[in-house]
């Protein structure tokens, strides 16, 4: 079901990542790659690598080594070390949504939300404003705008919080674990909005234990353990027929308790 143009030049390619952290190699050569209009899932175990991959593509990690390339920019080689400049115009390019929403607590929900685009990006208030509440409104929150996140419930905060990624308008949304820590009954309200999001084509990398998402979204799904792909593919091929062990025996640990529900 890829929305994707497999044709085109990819919009983001990863090759060979690896960063440790003290004597613990938490990526040992992971690649990816990522087309325009596309969603890329990243599933496996806790402590796999998923979202060191994340942070990795919008510079909150340095690589110690590997490649990165984004539509079609120069290649950052982190085994030489890329320069602030050039990372941090990578983060220009992608807009992150994180398990812990991350707002402001000072600042109202639209204030939230016009903080990158008015004030680092440079979009004059009035543009931002409209903006924000057009986004505001297309998540069912057009009445929060004058709430401070306190006020708000759990899903709502992270609803805002990807409406504050959406209004920086980036080529890329990554997506770290959004409804980890959300109560149950939030999860959904969550979920759906980032699924109207990958309908409409938005570029997206998605680190989620939510394997029943991961299947109807996703157009391309890695399974991560010890900081290594282990198996990839199409969820249609990775759900139904996984062909490595390791992979088999996550899926099932995983997935019966849901199937018996």
């Amino acid at each position: 079901m890829s929305r994707a143009d497999r044709t085109a030049a990819p919009l983001l390619t990863a090759r060979g990542l690896r960063k440790s952290f003290g004597n613990n190699e938490v990526l040992k050569g992971v690649d990816l790659t990522l087309h325009r209009g596309e969603v890329v899932v990243l599933i496996g175990p806790s402590g796999s690598g998923k979202t060191t991959v994340l942070r990795s593509l919008n510079g909150l990690e340095t690589p110690d080594a590997g490649i990165l390339t984004l539509d079609g920019g120069p290649e950052m080689d982190f085994t030489s070390r890329p320069s602030k400049k050039t990372r941090f115009a990578l983060r220009d390019r992608s807009a992150m949504v994180f398990q812990h929403h991350n707002l402001f607590p000072h600042l109202t929900v639209l204030s939230n939300v016009i903080e990158g685009p008015w004030r680092v990006q440079g979009v004059p208030k009035d543009e931002a404003v409209a903006a924000a509440r057009e986004l505001l409104a297309r998540v069912g929150l057009d009445d929060k705008e004058d709430a401070y996140p306190h006020e708000l419930s759990g899903g709502q905060q992270q609803r805002v919080g990807i409406v504050r990624a959406l209004a920086l308008r980036p080529d890329l949304l990554l997506f770290d674990e959004p409804t980890s820590a959300l109560d149950p009954e939030l999860v959904g309200e969550v979920l759906l909005v980032i699924k109207e999001l990958a309908d409409e084509g938005w570029s997206m990398v998605v680190v989620t234990h939510e394997l029943a998402f991961a299947r109807e979204a996703a157009d391309h799904v890695l399974f991560l353990d010890g900081g290594v792909v282990v198996e990839e593919g199409t969820p249609q091929q990775l759900f139904t027929a996984p062909t490595h062990e390791r992979t088999q025996r996550f899926l099932t640990r995983i997935m019966r308790p849901l199937d018996g529900v």
